[in-house]
C-alpha cells in the first residue's frame, strides 16, 4: 500500500458538527444581525462563488498539488482550510435559503451516480475519455 492509499484509508472527517448542526448555528448567526433580508438564493450563490474563488487563487500559481498538500506551509494549510470552511458554510446557507435538504440530496445523487458516471476502465492516469455530456434543458 503506497503513502496516498494509506492515508485514504486513514483519513476521515469529524463526526461533529452535522450539516444541519451547521445550518442552525449559521442560521442563529444571521438572524442576530438581521442578515436574511440580504440572503436570497442568488445572493447567496454570488458569495458562495467568492469563496470558491477566494480558495482557488491559493491554489492557482502552485502546479501539480499533492494529496495532504504536503508541500504547503502550515500558514498555507490555515488558509485552504478557513476558505474551505467558508465554501462550505455558504453552500449549506444556500442549501437552507433555497429550502432544500442537502444530505437527502446527497444521498440521492450518490445513489445515482453509478448510472450515471460510470467509471473509466483504467487506474494510470487521470485523465478521462469522454466527458460527460452537457444536459441543457
Amino acid at each position: 500500500m503506497n503513502e496516498d492509499e494509506q492515508h485514504e484509508k486513514d483519513f476521515k472527517f469529524s463526526e461533529a458538527p452535522t450539516l444541519e448542526q451547521i445550518r442552525g448555528m449559521q442560521s442563529v448567526f444571521c438572524k442576530e444581525r438581521n442578515w436574511d433580508q440580504f440572503h436570497s438564493p442568488r445572493n447567496m450563490l454570488l458569495a458562495l462563488i467568492g469563496e470558491v474563488g477566494e480558495l482557488a487563487e491559493i491554489f492557482q500559481w502552485k502546479g501539480s498539488i499533492n494529496v495532504g498538500l504536503p508541500d504547503f506551509s502550515e500558514k498555507e494549510r490555515e488558509h485552504v482550510s478557513e476558505e474551505l470552511s467558508d465554501v462550505l458554510i455558504n453552500l449549506v446557507r444556500l442549501a437552507d435559503r433555497c429550502r432544500l435538504d442537502l444530505p437527502s440530496v446527497v444521498l440521492r445523487n450518490i445513489q445515482h451516480s453509478p448510472q450515471r458516471d460510470s467509471a473509466p476502465a483504467t487506474t494510470k492516469t487521470s485523465k478521462l475519455f469522454k466527458p460527460r455530456p452537457c444536459n441543457k434543458e
